[in-house]
């Protein structure tokens, strides 16, 4: 590592040991930093430098677009807030808490510039959540939109934390205070392996984690999937669901647009029915957003003029293979499915729409490796299910969590799923390592019969976990479903639902049990909870007689 420019080495003593630290990939070109950088330079500076300051950069329904140098003028603006009247150092952890939001990205940049740690929060987070991160990352100032600003207070009542609340007419509201800042400031030349973020995960598999990222992995991301994958172009206009706390939405809808100094538009509400109204309204190019928002808004096409739209990205849940050709067929897009994780910052299998091949995630994007692991850490050969394992220029670094032990084994990290390459490196998601499904002596994937299930034009989302058997000591195949419309014999179409899996695939993999339900559990980024699902199932088993 260089010399760090971090004064607060509060991160940086909470690194993994070596020992468990990923192994980092860094001899492509692109992806030689120079030893000091600060991504907000990169990312946003450059531009203006470059004489693109006059470039439209940020657009939001109702408000006066953003160039390149309004955003650096706000940043600098509110960097100048921070040190001078707050006494943030480098190093410190600021929070950032807002809706996707002009005033989000300039403040999430301001952090960077000046050499602080950006610690996001989702804007639906409550006291008890925002307690835990509080807590975790030793917040030592927050930037708060003053819509969200009750459950801060109450999550920082015990031990209060200098805030700066924006969005209203307060004298002492950033806004003012951003006003009797100069808009120039130098940026802190933090060192490329300083921290720059800290990101938790969306709580899946239960206590959300404290992923830590460089200054380098934030201009990896763009060095890798989007020049790679992505491939967007300066008059692209980004727009998407996801948010900006959540790693996928920093990605896909600040750090890439930025990358190709292109513009990106920002949503409070960003629902199925605002995306496609965005699109016909703002003419926006490219797209990230969930699966379940692709499914809805297929339904949704005809009534909306989405001709200018040409790139859609999916993540955050293994992509349906109805779902991604039922979407092809109405618009004629290719949907670029990935995986990323939280942990790796963004996605690190992906393909280019040239070699999207339908229900696979696609092949390893350049600059990392993949391979599948048996639980000994063995290569597998193709076609044979096992671990994913993956390693590249970013990895993990849990925030002094024990838990890096599992994640991170002989430098090869493990984002905990099944996975099978064939013999052309096309990668085809199997599960969630804790997903699969042992019953009655054979292997069930329980996204393989929801792929089964979402086949039928009845169905508007499912789930399938195991539940446990206890008369037999195994478990059976429960699936958890959202109709579009209520039916009234609830048994009756559940095995309506059950017969016609069968016809899909093998017999011993369609449920055995259907429960019908008005929606899924879900995180704040829109993934489904499948352990709160199995833990149902589990006390329902538990209290059969």
């Amino acid at each position: 590592m260089s010399q760090s420019a971090h004064t607060d080495t509060f991160a940086r003593d909470r690194l993994p040991p070596p020992g468990q630290m990923p192994e980092l990939l860094l001899e492509r070109e692109e992806l030689r930093y120079p030893a000091n950088v600060n991504a907000a330079s990169v990312l946003l500076d450059a531009h203006v430098e470059r004489g693109d300051g006059e470039r439209r950069c940020i657009v939001a329904p109702g408000a006066v677009d953003l160039t390149y140098r309004d955003l650096q003028n706000a940043a600098n603006r509110i960097a100048n807030v921070l040190v001078h009247e707050l006494g943030v150092v480098p190093g410190n952890r600021v929070l950032v808490r807002a809706y996707n939001s002009p005033m989000f990205a300039a403040c999430w940049l301001a952090v960077l510039k000046a050499g602080a740690i950006a610690v996001s929060t989702m804007p639906l987070y409550r006291a008890t959540e925002l307690r835990n991160i509080v807590a975790k990352a030793r917040v030592n100032a927050a930037l708060c939109d003053r819509r969200l600003a009750p459950e801060l207070l109450e999550a920082t009542e015990a031990s209060p934390i200098p805030a700066i609340y924006f969005g209203g007419a307060d004298p002492d509201g950033l806004e003012a205070r951003m006003d009797a800042q100069s808009d120039r400031f130098r940026n802190v030349e933090t060192s490329a392996t300083d921290v720059a973020m800290i990101a938790f995960t969306s709580g899946t598999t239960g206590a959300p984690k404290a992923a830590m990222h460089f200054h380098r992995d934030l201009l990896a991301s763009c060095d890798t999937y989007a020049r790679h994958v992505l491939r967007p172009r300066s008059d692209d206009l980004f727009a998407g669901s996801p948010p900006l706390a959540f790693t996928f939405g920093l990605g896909g809808l600040l750090l890439f647009p930025l990358y190709a100094g292109a513009a990106t538009l920002l949503l409070e509400k960003a629902g199925p029915t605002e995306l496609l109204q965005a699109i016909e309204s703002f003419g926006v190019t490219t797209l990230f957003t969930a699966p379940i928002a692709y499914r809805t808004m297929t339904a949704m096409l005809d009534r909306y003029d989405i001709r200018t739209l040409r790139t859609c990205v999916s993540a955050g849940e293994t992509l349906p293979k109805p779902v991604a050709d039922a979407w092809r067929a109405k618009t004629g897009i290719a949907i670029l499915d990935g995986i990323g994780s939280t942990e790796m910052l963004h996605i690190f299998i992906g393909s280019p729409v040239d070699e999207v091949r339908s229900g696979s995630t696609g092949r390893v994007v350049p600059g990392y490796e993949a391979e599948i692991h048996d639980d000994e850490g063995t290569p597998l050969p193709a076609g044979v299910v096992g671990r994913l394992a993956v390693r590249g220029p970013t990895g993990c670094k849990y925030l002094d969590d024990p838990r890096q032990e599992s994640y991170v084994r002989n430098g090869w990290n493990y984002p905990g799923d099944a996975y099978r390459m064939d013999a052309d490196g096309y990668y085809w998601y199997v599960a969630r390592t804790d997903d699969m499904i042992v019953s009655a002596g054979f292997n069930v994937s329980g996204p393989e019969v929801e792929q089964a299930l979402l086949e039928h034009p009845e169905i508007h989302e499912c789930a399938v976990v195991a539940k446990p058997d206890p008369a037999h000591d195994t478990h059976i195949v429960k699936a958890f479903v959202v109709l579009r419309t209520p039916c009234e014999d609830p048994q009756r179409a559940a095995a309506e639902l059950i017969a016609f899996c069968k016809t899909q695939i093998a017999a011993f993999k369609a449920p055995r049990e259907i429960e019908f339900v008005t929606e899924l559990p879900r995180t704040q980024t829109g993934k489904v909870q499948r352990f709160k699902l199995r833990d149902r199932a589990s006390g329902e088993a538990g209290a059969e007689p």
